[in-house]
This record gives structure tokens, C-alpha cells and sequence, in this order.
């Protein structure tokens, strides 16, 4: 009886931690941009990245040549080249 109390209360206890956390990252979360952080996964594919690959391209490489020189999956490379170019 008294091993499952202890484990009762340890278990109460590392609830309250995981509250504890997760209100202090949903009170941190829009203030983030703000202080110039980002969330998320890194982007592998930036503007020069894509600039190379767009005209890696116009000359006639395939893509699967490009992402593999480049480090990156086929699928991302095509879901960029669907994207309008920056300026």
C-alpha cells in the first residue's frame, strides 16, 4: 500500500512539472519572432540554394542530379520550383 502511494505522488509531481513546462513554452511562443527566434525545423533549401537550382535547371539537369548535389530530397526540390521566384 504504501509503494503505491509513493508512486501516486511521484506521479502527481511530474505532472505538475509537465504543466509548469508547458504553460511557460505556450506563454514563450509569440514572443519568439519578436526577439528574432524561429521555431521549427531548419529550411535546407534558402535563396541561393534555390537560385543555383533554378538555373541548374534551365540548362536542362535533372532534378534528381540537383538535390542530390545540393543535399536535399527531390520532393523539396520540387515543391520549390512550383513557388514563384524571388526577387
Amino acid at each position: 500500500m504504501a509503494d503505491k502511494m509513493l508512486f501516486l505522488v511521484a506521479e502527481m509531481a511530474a505532472e505538475m512539472e509537465r504543466d509548469g513546462t508547458r504553460e511557460q513554452t505556450r506563454s514563450g511562443l509569440p514572443g519568439g519572432p519578436a526577439q528574432g527566434r524561429r521555431s521549427g525545423r531548419p529550411r535546407r533549401l534558402n535563396r541561393d540554394k534555390l537560385a543555383i537550382a533554378r538555373d541548374r535547371r534551365k540548362r536542362g539537369e535533372s532534378v534528381t542530379a540537383i538535390a542530390r548535389d545540393l543535399g536535399i530530397g527531390r520532393s523539396t526540390l520540387y515543391r520549390a520550383f512550383q513557388l514563384p521566384a524571388h526577387p
